[in-house]
């Protein structure tokens, strides 16, 4: 019991890092950086939620709604050995009406999508007039979950690529500065370098890690903030109420 809960707040810390992740965290400012900001513009969605790409859900903690689907392929660039999927889908449509939802979750997805203008434009079908997306994406990570990953976003390409596609923009952020991304690479390369000698190999890179993020903690908010280099970015849109 002891080492499923132990387990269970491992993989919550993952995802939502506390104060305590910058022990054992390789992805602790990365992670940080994107919860907070998605947690900030969870309050904009409300009712019927579709978290698309949903995984494990490990931000449903933080929406107030109705009911929350979740979604995602079967064939992914990961197991689905931790995931809560409710529906299974093809990866071509989603299996619901048009106006089915209220509101829209999309987090680190759009960069596994070959196809992202189909899915865009299944999403703001499937979405209410009037009805909120909130969408996330890396502008800076490395390649993971391949061969499922094809692309990166700018803060440009994101909104023209919504705009494109009938979506408002109502509120867009970027997660992390140059600093931190500088900072969170170079705890990254330790953990890639290691993470294939299994345990041995996390021990090894924590002994690095820990201390560059504890540099990163006390550090970093010294420096001068530079949004040119960042993680993510984090868009809020709307569907028109003219449909």
């Amino acid at each position: 019991m002891t080492l499923f809960f132990l387990y269970t707040y491992l993989l919550k810390q993952s995802f939502s890092p506390s104060f305590a992740g910058v022990f054992f965290n390789p992805f602790y400012f990365i992670r940080r950086a994107l919860y907070h900001k998605i947690n900030q513009l969870s309050k904009q969605l409300s009712g019927k939620l579709l978290d698309f790409g949903c995984g494990r859900k490990p931000y449903e903690h933080l929406f107030t709604v109705n009911e929350y689907i979740g979604v995602d392929v079967d064939q992914t660039g990961h197991d689905h050995k931790n995931s809560k999927v409710d529906i299974y889908y093809d990866g071509k449509m989603l299996p619901f009406e048009a106006n089915s939802f209220d509101s829209i979750f999309c987090s680190e997805v759009l960069e596994h999508l070959m196809n992202a203008d189909d899915v865009l434009a299944d999403l703001y079908r499937v979405l209410k007039p009037g009805g909120k997306m909130l969408l996330t994406a890396p502008f800076c990570w490395n390649e993971h979950e391949m061969p499922f990953d094809y692309a990166r976003y700018s803060s440009e390409g994101i909104r023209h690529l919504l705009q494109k596609h009938g979506f408002t923009i109502t509120a867009q952020e970027k997660s992390g500065n140059f600093a931190r991304v500088l900072l969170q690479l170079l705890t990254l390369y330790f953990y890639e370098l290691t993470k294939q000698w299994g345990r041995f190999g996390l021990v090894i890179s924590m002994i690095f890690i820990i201390p560059l993020n504890i540099i990163g903690v006390v550090v970093l908010p010294l420096f001068p903030v530079n949004k040119t280099m960042y993680f993510n970015n984090i868009v809020l849109a709307e569907k028109s109420q003219q449909v």
